[in-house]
């Protein structure tokens, strides 16, 4: 069957959806972008193509659709199907909660328990927003944790660091974007290297942290995103343990470093057992985010 041929029998946005559900499923498509099913993906790339609301579905199920809108549509699910793109690189957008970024395939598609943390300001670690003067994202990709950060502390100065160029020209669009040039610099350094003796209140960081067996198990939408920004050595500790290493040395007295590491929680207390990790409760649980003050890290 062409893509031209269902033209005739699909009608209204309903049709649609069913329509891209039973290709999506068909296809044997994987999920987590943004979405973690056919339908939601859909749905999502349906009001996304049409420039409907996101959050508006029911009005427009019955609408009857124009040639071009139909085309389109098709044209979006042939793409999602056929080149197992991450819907977010097909609509160069990624949502964290209300906020809004570019995205393309310079960057991993954003996806951070860290968001949510940030979002409540990181209650009850830090009490007070305004005390917090200084905020490093290290592994920034598109910037959105960086941005996110000046937006919860809105006294603070924030760097937002990443090794790759290309993903530091997205961090740099979705800062402008934000109009907080002022305020949020954009930095190229691998790890720590470029930052010289800088120093934070805050360290953040959501950096590759796959491990090795998983990265070859990959599904192929997500084998669309920079490797770099995956894999993170055999036990996908290796930046990690970088992290532990140095931090200590660019945080101010009272800091916090604060490290997302996926599945890696019994791996990261069996390599540490020395250190107090402090467990950050998120939607998903509490096995995925890390706190250490800077009192509790190993000196440089």
């Amino acid at each position: 069957m062409t893509d031209n041929l269902p033209l005739a029998e699909l009608v209204t946005l309903r049709d649609y959806l069913r329509h891209a559900v039973s290709r999506f499923t068909a296809a044997g498509l994987s999920f987590g972008h943004g979405s973690d099913n056919a339908w939601d993906e859909a749905v999502y790339l349906t009001l996304h193509t049409l420039h409907l609301p996101l959050d508006r579905l029911e009005p427009f199920l019955d609408a009857r659709l124009l040639p071009h809108e139909r085309s389109a549509l098709l044209d979006i699910y042939r793409r999602r199907c056929d080149e197992r793109l991450p819907a977010a690189y097909l609509t160069n957008e990624a949502w964290l909660g209300e906020h809004r970024f570019y995205v393309d395939e310079r960057v991993i598609v954003p996806r951070s328990f860290i968001a949510e943390l940030l979002h409540e300001g990181l209650v009850p670690w830090v009490s007070d927003p305004g005390a917090i003067g200084s905020v490093l994202d290290l592994c920034t990709g598109s910037g959105c944790l960086a941005i996110l950060a000046a937006l919860a502390f809105p006294d603070a100065r924030v760097d937002a660091a990443d090794l790759s160029e290309d993903a530091l020209r997205v961090a740099a669009h979705n800062v402008s974007d934000y109009d907080l040039g002022e305020r949020v610099e954009v930095i190229r350094s691998d790890a720590f290297s470029g930052l010289q003796d800088r120093r934070y209140d805050l360290i953040i960081s959501n950096p590759p942290y796959v491990n090795a067996e998983s990265v070859a198990a990959l599904p192929p939408e997500y084998l669309k995103e920079p490797v770099l920004a995956l894999g993170s050595g055999k036990d996908g500790l290796d930046f990690t343990r970088i992290l532990l290493r140095e931090a200590s040395r660019h945080l101010n007295p009272g800091g916090l470093l604060v490290v997302e590491i996926g599945h890696n929680r019994d791996a990261l207390e069996a390599a540490f057992p020395e250190l107090s990790f402090i467990w950050l409760e998120t939607s998903a649980g509490n096995e995925f985010v890390f706190l250490l003050r800077a009192e509790d890290l190993p000196a440089a």
